[in-house]
């Protein structure tokens, strides 16, 4: 059986954090991108993580930031996972090969050759989100799963992932689904029916 992981990301309060956590997730994204409506200050963030569950992986996404905040974010958020969401470099993500902390690289898809893209890369996992023009993520549009694939990778989908759609997302076959605005009330605010609907539907691959 097919045991998928899910990421609940975008989260912003303690309360949304141990919610998705009971429900089951097996990470938990923090967003530290400024122009995002999803950002938290360091300082916010550690208050958070600090009373997680240890079983539960802490991401944080980035975009387009400097090594040195990267790690400092890292050290002092004790992440797990860097998920890198903007226009990094082959040679910027290899800089963390060998650092203490998993790593995640993000491709806005148009088509196909952005999937091909992503085997350029040396992180731990990929992550496939849908483009937009204007904003690095969180946007709550799709793309064509279907153009996906099999590989050999850890993927993560993320992109318009809503209780409706998320088994549609599991049976593409991904390592993971990365779920964030289809389980809001508002930008940040998760909406605790949405997200049990979300875990409910996907179940029967749980195992």
């Amino acid at each position: 059986m097919l045991i998928v992981k899910v990421k609940i990301c975008g989260i912003t309060s303690y309360e949304d954090a141990m919610a998705a956590v009971d429900m089951g997730a097996d990470l938990l994204g923090f967003n530290f991108v400024p122009e995002s409506p999803r950002y938290l200050e360091m300082e916010q963030a550690i208050d958070i993580i600090s009373r997680l569950p240890a079983f539960v992986d802490i991401a944080g996404v980035f975009v387009n930031a400097t090594a040195s905040k990267i790690h400092d974010v890292v050290t002092r958020c004790l992440l797990d996972w860097v998920q890198l969401h903007g226009d990094e470099s082959v040679e910027f993500c290899d800089t963390f090969l060998g650092v203490n902390v998993k790593t995640m690289k993000a491709f806005r898809v148009k088509g196909p050759a952005d999937i091909a893209r992503a085997e350029d890369y040396r992180t731990d996992a990929v992550l496939f989100d849908a483009f937009d023009p204007g904003r690095y993520g969180g946007t709550g549009r799709a793309f064509d799963w279907n153009i996906v694939g099999h590989s050999a990778r850890r993927v993560f989908l993320a992109g318009g992932i809503t209780p409706e759609n998320a088994a549609e997302a599991v049976r593409v076959g991904v390592y993971g689904i990365d779920a964030c605005s289809g389980i809001e009330s508002s930008p940040g605010k998760k909406d605790y029916k949405k997200m049990q609907a979300l875990f409910d539907n996907i179940r029967e691959f749980r195992g």
